[in-house]
């Protein structure tokens, strides 16, 4: 494929994979070079792994666009993936045609939100990561899908149990660390798009709805009845909006 191609670059989560964009990426236009890395310690990816920061997992993304012959892209993180993207934006701007932050923040971790995932490492010291995923995950989708989504939500949880255990303590730490970087959002000379979930436990709205505001390109879609897993719970709306942000970004018709 030509590297001249547009390129966007799915990151997921902690603790999930690129499985998890294979449906959502499935019927993409063929116009569009999809690439979707594992991050460290995750899927094919297992490391080993020294330092789980959001900078460094940002290198590890750059080095593998390197490696593909993609020099300018639209990135799309979901969740510790936007973190991820966020990073990436800040230290390499040039790179990036386009940012779309899925159900994630530019905002650092609250004290209560480092308390809890202290309280999560806590819990996989002391009972494993299998019993951690299998337990947690489920409260990310909005209360209404659980029952309808039981066989994906089944997926994500396997593909979570799997994740070594030094990941989910490096990246729940990284996490509980990582800066504020609203200045990239204030700073972007590129486009932005928010994806929310009006029942997102981890990316409340309210904390999501101030950063609107910050590029001067912004863009959102806001779903009722969506938690913190839109490319489950919504997989039409969500994949709309990240393909009318690409055509945007890319200047071409949709």
């Amino acid at each position: 494929m030509p590297a001249t191609q547009p390129t966007l670059v799915f990151l997921h989560g902690f603790a999930e994979s690129p499985a998890i964009w294979t449906s959502f990426t499935r019927d993409f236009p063929a116009r569009y070079r999809v690439l979707t890395p594992a991050l460290p310690g995750h899927g094919s990816n297992p490391g080993p792994v020294t330092d789980y920061s959001m900078e460094a997992q940002a290198r590890a993304v750059l080095q593998q666009l390197d490696a593909a012959g993609a020099e300018k892209v639209v990135l799309v993180g979901h969740s510790m993936g936007g973190y991820v993207a966020l990073a990436l934006a800040e230290a390499h701007p040039e790179r990036v045609a386009g940012l779309a932050i899925f159900h994630s923040t530019a905002l650092p971790d609250p004290e209560e939100k480092q308390a809890a995932r202290d309280e999560s490492a806590g819990f996989v010291r002391r009972h494993g990561v299998e019993k951690y995923m299998r337990s947690s995950i489920r409260n990310l989708l909005a209360p209404t899908n659980r029952k309808r989504l039981a066989a994906e939500l089944k997926e994500l949880e396997d593909i979570a149990a799997a994740t070594p255990e030094t990941t989910v303590l490096g990246c729940l730490e990284a996490m509980k660390h990582r800066p504020d970087r609203t200045a990239v959002l204030r700073e972007a000379k590129f486009p932005v798009l928010f994806i929310g979930g009006h029942d997102d436990p981890a990316v409340p709205l309210d904390t999501l709805l101030p950063q609107l505001a910050l590029s001067t390109q912004s863009h959102a879609l806001l779903l009722h009845g969506v938690g913190h897993l839109g490319f489950i719970e919504a997989p039409e709306s969500t994949q709309r909006a990240v393909l009318d942000f690409a055509a945007g970004v890319f200047g071409e018709a949709t």
